[in-house]
């Protein structure tokens, strides 16, 4: 089974979800980021994606004090994206304790960073999303066309080392209609050696399975947002779900967890 990495989407200091990418569909799932990451913890978690929407589209960010919360309580890696333009957004990102960046705009008009970012901080530190609609990579927080096209934006990124892509079909993002699978077959089909992390639209299990079809073009982790959010699965219902506030949410699962070093 392709790995399940729940999202954290913060805006405004808040956990959100949006739909298809767009800032003024916004759903507030819950005031206290911190406190929503110890429950993905509690539910299994092996690591958790973070964005920074405020910071992906280039607004100052009340969302540094939550991530911050969140690396120092959980004790699994976090990968980390939203307003990374520089090295030294990197680095600060890295200071947190988040365990992994994830570049988008600036993998888009900035491709020479990638390799210095590789460089200096190794290749399992640096991750390039690829948010795309109708294939073509979008930048600024999925507010901006690029003109340049996913697949060849990956193979570009494959060339500097990167071993990891997360990937979003950004029609699908938020929706729970199902996964993009031909989207991620057409990308991994053209890889060799660089892995994607699907991203948009998981609804139900089925979409799981889904995912795990496509090992073989090298998808081996899935990102869930709204589903788990909505509650659609029903191993959910052993979590206490309903009852989030008064879960004792410092009663990490004792399931044995992967050695932050092998990830890949």
């Amino acid at each position: 089974m392709a790995l399940v990495i729940p999202a954290i989407d913060l805006r405004g200091g808040r956990c959100v979800r949006l739909h298809q990418g767009s800032y003024d569909e916004e759903t507030v799932y819950f005031d206290d980021p911190v406190k929503m990451a110890k429950l993905w913890r509690v539910q299994n978690a092996r690591v958790l994606h973070v964005v920074d929407l405020d910071a992906a589209r280039g607004d100052d960010s009340p969302n540094r004090k939550a991530i911050r919360g969140i690396t120092d309580a959980l004790d699994i890696p976090v990968q980390m994206g939203g307003g990374i333009r520089s090295l030294d957004d990197i680095a600060a990102a890295l200071e947190m304790g988040v365990y992994r960046v994830i570049i988008g705009t600036a993998a888009v008009r900035n491709p020479p960073m990638i390799s210095k970012a590789i460089e200096r901080f190794g290749p399992r530190r640096i991750v390039v999303g690829i948010d795309a609609r109708n294939g073509e990579a979008r930048v600024q927080g999925w507010t901006e066309g690029s003109g340049v096209d996913a697949v060849e934006l990956a193979l570009d990124m494959q060339d500097r080392g990167v071993q990891r892509i997360v990937y979003t079909d950004i029609s699908r993002d938020g929706t729970m209609e199902g996964p993009n699978l031909n989207a991620y077959r057409a990308m991994g089909s053209a890889l060799t050696t660089t892995k994607i992390t699907a991203s948009g639209g998981v609804g139900q299990h089925r979409d799981l399975l889904g995912i795990q079809t496509l090992a073989r073009y090298g998808v081996d982790s899935v990102i869930v947002g709204k589903a788990l959010y909505e509650n659609v699965f029903p191993c959910q219902q052993f979590w206490s779900w309903n009852e989030k506030n008064e879960i004792d949410l410092d009663a990490f699962s004792t399931a044995p967890l992967h050695d932050p070093s092998v990830l890949h």
